[in-house]
């Protein structure tokens, strides 16, 4: 498509030849009167160029050129002024303009710096195009993986980032939720801003209004001073809150009511604060069952469930396992001083058939774990964990020569061991979350560790 150029001046002959200029050059031209037209021109005909004379009634060059490059930053001005107006033609280079010309101006300079400015735009162009794709990359660096399902999730990552929405990020512990999350808030308008991630599993019941809404001087025993909160850090920027289906009933009601009111109180306070956050959140619960079954409130439900983001578990992006090591191994060599220069495929074999209770963490510290054990700088299928490259040939030798029962009962304590090893490793060794998750006490839970050796 011929590139569009816009020209604005009163005066009919200047018009006249500056169109019949740049049509012999097969440039699309439209002209018009003033700098009010200009400005609604601009919107219909988007030129590329717009050549804008100074003085003009209704509306100067110089007033059109801020209405203009406000809309449409990529739009390239040059200015026509009267002879001797160079401090005016200053001024608006500086408020945007790319060039200017005088009058009564040359033909053939006309025509230069137009093809100066189109090329200008052109180049432009690519550097911010380029510019894009770096600040793309930066903010997902830590995304690795080319798989189909990983791409849809980054092709929702993207759409969600450009809007204000909150989104619901749903996934296995140790997907990537936080990372996908991170992605979005480098993606958003909000990017420059604070990220503030509040683990909602994390805190103490007593200290959860003050983690989020913060407390005033006084509040209570220990508040020495004021405190903000996770939602006040966060004012501007955008607010992670992972783990929220761990969030108990009582402080569900006060987050919905600031997520309605777009106001939080401080703990002791009496003034409601403005505040101005994005709200995405993470969990790897089913919370419409918490819903059915009274744990989480529908109607907070209903607030954080505006966009959802499934994150796949690693079973089901298998085909990232290599690209994941690789990432992994570079990461390690570089935090560790380590030389590790590859993986056998036997190794890959294994870690490709492994069903990953924890996921891309589990892998990660699998690959940390054979780093170390490696020899000559590869890592092979001895180097893994136990848990993935299986159980020596003995053990199983040895549950042979039992008499019936007592297999049935060393292969029930195996399994009871690998069931608890795994479920530590989903959720970071925290013996609150597991005990919780396999249904037992924390105390059945220690005594179980201490008797397998973990």
């Amino acid at each position: 498509m011929n590139a569009r150029i816009l020209i604005a001046d009163d005066e009919a002959k200047i018009r006249k030849v500056m169109t019949l200029l740049l049509k012999d050059e097969g440039y699309e031209v439209s002209a018009v009167v003033d700098g009010l037209s200009a400005v609604h021109e601009a919107e219909r005909f988007l030129p590329d160029v717009v050549l804008l004379d100074q003085q003009m009634p209704d509306m100067t060059g110089m007033e059109a050129l801020k209405r203009i490059k406000g809309a449409y930053p990529e739009t390239v001005v040059i200015i026509v002024t009267a002879h001797g107006s160079i401090s005016l033609a200053v001024n608006a280079i500086k408020d945007g303009a790319y060039d200017f010309i005088e009058k009564p101006f040359n033909n053939d300079n006309l025509l230069l710096v137009v093809h100066r400015a189109l090329e200008y735009k052109n180049l432009s162009g690519k550097l911010n195009r380029m510019k894009k794709r770096f600040d793309e990359t930066q903010a997902l660096g830590q995304i690795v993986g080319n798989s189909a399902k990983l791409q849809q999730v980054m092709a929702q990552v993207r759409k969600v980032a450009v809007t204000s929405v909150t989104a619901l990020i749903l996934g296995e512990s140790g997907a990537g939720k936080e990372l996908i999350a991170r992605a979005v808030h480098n993606l958003s308008l909000r990017a420059d801003r604070q990220l503030v991630t509040v683990n909602c599993g994390a805190i103490p019941l007593p200290l959860i209004e003050s983690e989020l809404f913060g407390h005033e001087k006084g509040a209570f025993t220990d508040a020495r001073e004021m405190h903000q909160g996770s939602f006040e850090q966060a004012d501007g920027g955008t607010l992670f809150l992972d783990e929220i289906g761990e969030l108990p009933p009582e402080a569900q009601v006060k987050l919905l009511r600031a997520l309605e009111n777009r106001t939080i109180t401080r703990v002791g306070g009496k003034k409601p604060i403005a505040i101005d956050v994005r709200i995405i959140a993470a969990t790897n619960h089913n919370l419409e069952e918490k819903v059915r079954q009274g744990d989480f409130r529908l109607d907070l439900f209903y607030r954080l469930n505006v966009f959802t983001i499934q994150v796949p578990s690693l079973r089901e992006r298998r085909d990232d396992i290599p690209q994941l090591v690789d990432y992994f191994i570079a990461k390690y060599n570089r935090m560790l001083d380590l030389n590790v220069t590859g993986i056998t495929q036997q190794a890959i074999n294994r870690l490709m058939q492994y069903e990953w209770p924890g996921n891309i963490r589990d892998l990660e510290n699998a690959v940390q774990s054979a780093m170390i054990l490696s020899q000559n700088g590869l890592i092979d299928a001895d180097c893994l964990p136990m848990r993935i490259k299986g159980y020596p040939q003995s053990i199983e030798a040895e549950l042979l020569e039992e008499t019936e029962p007592n297999i049935i009962k060393k292969m029930n304590s195996a399994m009871e061991k690998k069931l608890i090893e795994d479920t530590l490793k989903r959720y970071d060794y925290n013996r609150t979350l597991t005990a919780k998750s396999l249904h037992v006490s924390r105390k059945t839970l220690f005594n179980k560790m201490r008797k397998y050796g973990l």
